[in-house]
């Protein structure tokens, strides 16, 4: 048996093996991680007092219980009680027996179940990852619900008429092996935590993390958060995230598991030979909260690293901020500064196409620009679903932030992210179900339902496509003559003023309410950099202008009441009309 280990959590368990879990249902219930389990279900049944109570009250009968179960596993149950000392007493009502063990099996899958497998070796592991997948992730799901119906059928003498495959083993795996790169003075408390290099998704992955908004803005602070704390490597974990040109070596604590991993959807894993050349800025994610309290009473923090040329970055390890906005957020954030002051780029928070009709025309690209909720995602989703007839491919650049450059003779765009994470509540009807065999859902029964899904690959994020169209995306302003739902700038200034205003009617997405202003809708990067912003911001918009670029804002009215749905429909048909109308 090769469990090394189970790590509880809040709604999560996580497995620990160094590659196959176990080869039979005998191995698994006789291995230690089995026994810990039922344990630990009879200590909730205690503390609650069920109805289950009755079978475990008596002091001393955990033994005879896992030892009965155990046996049930091959025997049928009066002789699988013959070979317990003590068991006779747990089978006298078969019923509550049965029940048991119905309830055991619905407690371990009402946890989020991850499998990590882990070696001293790295090549051990990565070298032929399906393999071992399917050791362990596909053979413990086989293993748990055999165990499960072999006792149920000892206990009842029958077999089911009706069997469901429901996940019962873990949803999520990842391979995660330690790896050399060029790690500084001030950063060798992580120097040992292992990198993940793959990961296995057993979709749908439904999870519920502790928030579903996410508050404030994250603050430039002048000394290293990440300074005198240590990172054990069995409490940590480092997803190598590829964030456009840039790697951010993400570190989450196991508490934060679920969400880590969600990042599988959003970010392309970096390379073994990225890795060896080392990240453009760190993000620990789950730090001790005692850690973080000297930065105040919202510790989300990064910190510029002069000396090493790296940014670090950290977040509290808290429910609080238990939402995958705080880890993909503050991610963009460093990768917006990097870009800024690296490669002179405007990042912008936005979404960003790729549109090619069906009459061979030139493809266009068009940049949407906004905060959160202003109906960027939606509007593009409805252009697909309405112009289906027209349109022949629509590529995804950005769903969320890239960054713009200004050649000599172009405005190029380039995107950060392979996937989307959005609301369910904005798609189009229908949709969130269809990609349902690839998206991670998170608090599906609560505001600000979100799904992370892959919706663009790393060669279209990275290919530098000259941008024809940038649009601000306007969610409160109704329509009306003076107020048409697509509207061109007239010169620079005017373009300015609005992106620099920001405005938008906050849509639930984080703690803002009402109609607020951020800075070029940008709170993740240019907001603490206005300055080198707002030179790099002339400077491209004045390009834009001067070779002919369409600049205007979008009115897509999602934050008015009742067109949710229809704002956006009605936006990405104006902005089909007039793409189709230059082009013709």
């Amino acid at each position: 048996m090769s469990i090394t280990g189970l790590a509880w959590l809040p709604k999560q368990v996580i497995i620990y093996t160094p590659g196959q879990v176990c080869s039979n249902t005998e191995q698994l219930l006789k291995s230690e991680a089995f026994r810990e389990v039922v344990l630990r279900f009879i200590g909730r049944i205690r503390r609650k007092q069920t109805a289950l109570y009755d079978l475990v009250a008596a002091e001393g009968c955990e033994d005879a219980l896992v030892g009965l179960l155990r046996a049930l596993g091959r025997l049928p149950l009066d002789e699988a009680v013959a070979q317990v000392p003590g068991a006779d007493v747990l089978a006298e009502d078969p019923k509550m027996l049965h029940q048991f063990v119905e309830e055991l099996y619905d407690y371990w899958r009402h946890f989020d179940r991850f499998i990590v497998c882990h070696s001293e070796t790295a090549g051990a592991l990565d070298s032929k990852p399906y393999r071992i997948f399917n050791d362990s992730i596909e053979q413990l799901t086989h293993l748990v619900r055999a165990a499960y119906r072999d006792i149920c059928e000892n206990i009842t003498g029958d077999h089911p008429r009706i069997y469901r495959q429901v996940a019962a083993g873990a949803q999520l795996g990842v391979i995660a092996v330690t790896k050399d790169w060029p790690c500084n003075e001030s950063l060798q408390c992580v120097k040992d935590v292992p990198f993940i290099r793959q990961i296995l998704i057993d979709p749908p992955l439904i999870i519920d993390p502790p928030m579903n908004k996410r508050t404030g803005e994250f603050t430039k602070v002048e000394m290293n958060p990440l300074a005198g704390l240590s990172f054990t490597p069995g409490d940590w974990f480092c997803y190598p995230a590829q964030v456009g040109h840039m790697v951010v070596f993400v570190y989450f604590h196991k508490s934060f598991m679920g969400l880590g991993c969600c990042l599988a959807n959003l970010f392309e894993l970096a390379s073994d030979e990225q890795i060896r050349r080392g990240p453009d800025a760190v993000y620990a994610f789950g730090v001790p909260p005692e850690a973080m309290a000297k930065f105040g009473d919202l510790p989300t923090v990064f910190y510029e690293d002069e000396a090493n040329d790296m940014l670090v970055a950290a977040v509290p390890g808290e429910s609080r901020f238990g939402y995958f906005g705080y880890l993909k957020k503050m991610i963009l954030t460093l990768h917006n500064i990097v870009v800024m002051k690296k490669l002179r780029r405007m990042p912008f928070h936005g979404a960003m196409l790729r549109i090619t009709l069906k009459d061979g025309a030139e493809p266009t690209t068009v940049v949407i620009i906004g905060d959160t909720g202003t109906g960027k995602s939606e509007s593009i989703e409805a252009m697909r679903v309405l112009g289906d007839e027209r349109i022949r491919e629509i590529s995804i650049i950005a769903d969320d932030m890239g960054s713009l450059a200004a050649d000599s003779d172009l405005i190029r765009g380039y995107g950060t992210e392979i996937g989307a994470f959005v609301r369910l509540d904005d798609l189009q009807q229908g949709y969130a179900f269809a990609q349902v065999d690839r998206a991670i859902i998170m608090s599906p029964h609560k505001i600000n339902a979100r799904a992370v899904m892959p919706v663009t690959t790393m060669d279209e994020v990275l290919h530098g496509y000259p941008v024809d169209y940038i649009l601000y995306a306007n969610n409160y302003e109704d329509v009306d003559e003076e107020h048409p739902i697509i509207e061109q700038f007239a010169d620079v200034e005017e373009a300015l003023a609005v992106f620099r205003r920001g405005t938008a009617m906050s849509k639930g997405t984080t703690t803002s309410s009402g109609l607020v202003h951020t800075y070029f809708a940008n709170i993740f990067g240019p907001a603490q950099y206005p300055d080198l912003h707002d030179e790099i911001a002339g400077d491209l918009f004045q390009k834009a202008f001067d070779q002919g670029i369409f600049v205007g804002q979008i009115r897509t009215r999602l934050a008015l009441p009742g067109y949710e749905q229809q704002g956006p429909e009605a936006a990405a048909k104006a902005l089909l009309s007039l793409i189709t109308a230059e082009e013709s």
